[in-house]
């Protein structure tokens, strides 16, 4: 694997990463509850590296070709994002109150995290879509370790911007609980709308 290879799909990879979406949603509740964007992070990242080991072993293959298996992902994944983007939108977050919140296990931060991340079929679907096309079977690396290689890059980059926006996020709206209650409310409303048109699309089908 060269690195014109490796820079090439680090800017495809880029622009995933610095989309908004349900990943930057967790990452601002987790800035405006406190001292855990940390955790929440490093469960983010845990997701994504869970779906990488899952296409690097070859399973991705397997479940994208099973309509069982990718609806049962679809619907765990959409119904976990809806239950806490309705939770954001009912109890939004500000950093003076959330002190005390952030006194919440770091751990579960992490574990929900990883669900959030983990349980998105469409973080799935495009590591099965995109980390094969970098790959060279001629290469000296086994395959299965180039793609390891790639989904580690990927959440270098997702490290870096999510903990910005996450340490962003607070501390722009440290001193403004009204603004911050509503971007937290935003971040709901995110999450709800991304796991609607998730369910959309699997009735779709």
């Amino acid at each position: 694997m060269t690195l014109s290879i490796l820079a090439a799909f680090w800017a495809v990879s880029f622009l995933f990463v610095i989309t908004p979406g349900a990943d930057w949603a967790y990452a601002i509740s987790a800035g405006l509850a406190g001292r855990v964007v940390i955790p929440a992070v490093a469960g983010l990242l845990l997701g994504h590296l869970l779906a990488t080991v899952i296409v690097a072993a070859g399973v991705g293959g397997l479940i994208a070709s099973n309509p069982t298996a990718m609806s049962v992902l679809t619907l765990g994944g959409s119904m976990y994002l809806l239950w806490l983007g309705w939770n954001m939108l009912v109890h939004p977050s500000a950093p003076r109150v959330a002190e005390a919140k952030a006194a919440q296990s770091p751990a579960r931060w992490t574990v929900k995290g990883a669900c959030v991340s983990g349980l998105n079929p469409k973080v799935f679907l495009l590591f099965l879509a995109l980390l094969p096309q970098f790959t060279d079977p001629d290469a000296s690396w086994p395959v299965p370790m180039q793609i390891i290689a790639l989904g580690l890059l990927h959440a270098f980059s997702c490290a870096v911007v999510y903990l910005l926006v996450g340490f962003g996020s607070r501390a722009v709206l440290q001193t403004r609980p009204a603004a911050a209650q509503w971007v937290s409310r935003l971040s709901g409303v995110i999450m709800i709308i991304i796991a609607t048109l998730l369910l959309i699309e699997q009735i779709a089908r």
